[in-house]
């Protein structure tokens, strides 16, 4: 048994030793090389992405104050549709009912007070000749006062009665586009605490409006103006241009207000204006926002790494180049840069303006096609798998001698 244990553990340790010395090759030493970049003009931009909705400009809730059944709808989806036209009525045998209730009572009422004030009128002028007691005179003033008040109030509800009759037959407000129905004929709307919603008209489709929710850590670089590019789901090759029309201010709890509060993440709402000509942007559609905070168009550019780069003198050494001046003391307001001329490095002061992530703007100090030092990069080649140590588990390549089962070419 222990003999069993001994030629398997020196199997496993030559096998182990056989790849250790098939994969450790030698591998050849890694070069230095100093990465240069070329001053050149570009454009420096920074942005902040969000995601909102795509939403009309102006759109519109068609309601109906009265209760009811849904007599006739005039209007579908997508109906164009001019202010004043109808669209729907509602069933009117109960308001006109009460209409005719209401003239009633109003007639009653005006009878009664054209006959209280004539005795009203009466009864003062007796009461100027003393004909007639005081408690009389009252009692007449009091009818009189009595008929007035429900004569008016009768008016009053005819203005009601008759305004609820107009409200069943509904007109669009504006000119626009039907984007939704929420009702059918027949069914029954209760205008109780708040006004049912019969249709949303779109005043213009072709002018959109995006409401896109900032991260709090971005909106203080949106401002009214920018410029915004935006994509949607319906058409990911398309790339909609639109700008920064209002910056909603205030938190709130809901996100269709002002602002959102989620836990501890807070975001704002900046509308985006769009133009839609190709009527392609459809209410309610997501949109992937970028709002272009600064844009730098035709600057001179270097990277950013540049300013950080601070060259090794022995390092520079074993690949030839020579540093000069390497004691300059940078000014106030000033940066550091290293010129590369052939050889040879050399410091310059430069002053910057505005960056973005990668690059610099360069506002004076260095030219158009100045080659400046970046940063140092290693090079190393790929070990290469010794001759001598070929796995013998693999096929030779073609054409080699095979002694051993005798295939090789005869001598």
């Amino acid at each position: 048994m222990d003999k069993k244990k001994v030629i398997i553990g020196g199997i496993a340790i030559a096998v182990i030793a056989g790849g250790f010395f098939l994969f450790s090759g030698k591998s050849p030493k890694g070069s230095i090389q100093l990465e240069t970049a070329k001053v050149a003009r570009g454009s420096i931009t920074n942005t902040v992405t969000a995601t909102g909705t795509v939403e009309p400009v102006t759109e519109v809730e068609v309601g109906t104050q009265v209760s009811g059944i849904i007599d006739k709808l005039y209007a579908d989806y997508n109906d164009v549709v001019k202010a004043g036209q109808l669209i729907a009525e509602m069933d009117k045998i109960n308001l006109q009912a009460e209409l005719r209730s209401a003239q009633a009572q109003l007639a009653s009422s005006k009878t009664e007070f054209e006959y209280q004030q004539k005795n009203y009128a009466r009864s003062k002028i007796l009461h100027e000749k003393q004909l007639i007691s005081e408690t009389d005179y009252e009692t007449a003033t009091y009818n009189y006062e009595k008929a007035k008040a429900a004569y008016e109030q009768n008016q009053a509800s005819m203005v009601r009665v008759r305004r609820n009759l107009e409200y069943a037959t509904i007109t669009s407000p504006i000119d626009g586009i039907v984007i939704n129905k929420a009702v059918e004929e027949g069914q029954t709307v209760a205008a109780g605490f708040e006004t049912p919603t019969l249709f949303t008209i779109a005043a213009d489709l072709t002018k959109m409006q995006v409401i896109a929710d900032v991260d709090e850590a971005d909106i203080g670089t949106v401002e009214e103006g920018q410029r915004v590019t935006f994509t949607v789901d319906a058409y990911p090759n398309d790339e909609f241009e639109g700008v920064v029309r209002q910056v909603r201010l205030g938190e709130a709890e809901s996100s269709s207000t002002t602002s959102t509060s989620s836990s501890t993440v807070v975001t704002y709402e900046v509308v985006i204006t769009a133009d839609n000509p190709d009527l392609k942007l459809k209410p309610r559609l997501t949109a992937n926002v970028t709002i272009y905070t600064m844009e730098r168009p035709n600057i001179l550019t270097i990277p950013n790494k540049a300013l950080r780069f601070v060259p090794d003198p022995q390092m520079m050494e074993q690949i030839g180049i020579t540093i000069e001046n390497k004691g300059n003391e940078v000014q106030g307001g000033k940066r550091m840069v290293w010129l590369r001329q052939g050889n040879t490095l050399t410091p310059k002061q430069i002053t910057v303006g505005t960056n973005s992530s990668t690059l610099t703007e360069v506002t004076d100090g260095l030219t158009e096609g100045d080659e400046i030092a970046v940063d140092m990069a290693t090079t190393a080649a790929m070990p290469a798998m010794p001759q001598g140590n070929q796995n013998p588990f693999m096929p030779g390549p073609p054409g080699r001698n095979n002694k051993k089962n005798g295939e090789g070419p005869k001598e």
